[in-house]
């Protein structure tokens, strides 16, 4: 009978983690000797962050963003317009939603990436994003450096992060519309533009000749 493989170090973690954070620790992942997985609730989001610099050695961070795990409503559109026109439009079945490792119970996520260098482990950290109000207590007074990624994230997604100093946009002009990494934002220019290659095609060299060898 094989063996269920352990990890030692991250079930140590974790359960320190776990006596940290009490019921805030939703969910985990431990795949061994990879990685760790951890999802709190939102109200635990900013203790996360303070528990795993200041009393578990988690001072390195890596980065903060966001994941849509809807489905693309678009389907269709994502695919080659080639495909299109030589096999039509058959109808999808809708795509169920899964959020990966340590689960999840809504469309969107914040994950953020933490590491200690004593350990020389990572953590991957996740939390629920509420339809109605999509917000997440920001890690910027922990981790200087969420900062920039949260005001990315805000611009992208459209989750809003209280206790942000100065939450600007960085890319897009002030008056633009809409989160273009969400999944229901529309890529217009696949819509009106046909994939390269499809129109216009110029023959290959020497087809004419073939053709008039004919």
């Amino acid at each position: 009978m094989e063996e269920t493989p352990t990890d030692d170090l991250r079930e140590e973690v974790l359960a320190a983690f776990a006596a940290e954070l009490g019921d805030g620790l939703l969910e985990s992942y431990i795949r061994p000797g990879n990685d760790l997985w951890i999802r709190v609730t939102r109200d635990a989001w900013p203790e996360l962050a303070s528990v795993a610099q200041r009393k578990l050695g988690f001072t390195f961070f890596d980065f903060l963003s966001a994941i849509d795990w809807l489905p693309s409503p678009f389907a269709r559109d994502m695919d080659s317009q080639e495909d299109l026109a030589v096999h039509g439009r058959d109808e999808k079945a809708p795509t169920p939603m899964t959020q990966g490792y340590a689960g999840g119970d809504t469309r969107l996520q914040v994950f953020a990436r933490l590491l200690s260098m004593s350990r020389q482990m990572g953590i991957t950290c996740k939390v629920d994003v509420p339809d109605d109000d999509p917000s997440v207590p920001t890690w910027s007074s922990t981790f200087a450096g969420a900062n920039w990624h949260e005001r990315e994230t805000c611009e992208m997604y459209g989750i809003d992060f209280p206790g942000h100093p100065n939450l600007i946009k960085l890319y897009l002009p002030g008056a633009f519309e809409g989160h273009p990494l969400r999944k229901d934002f529309p890529l217009l220019a696949r819509r009106v533009k046909p994939w390269p290659g499809i129109v216009d095609v110029e023959p290959m060299p020497g087809n004419d000749d073939a053709e008039a060898d004919a």
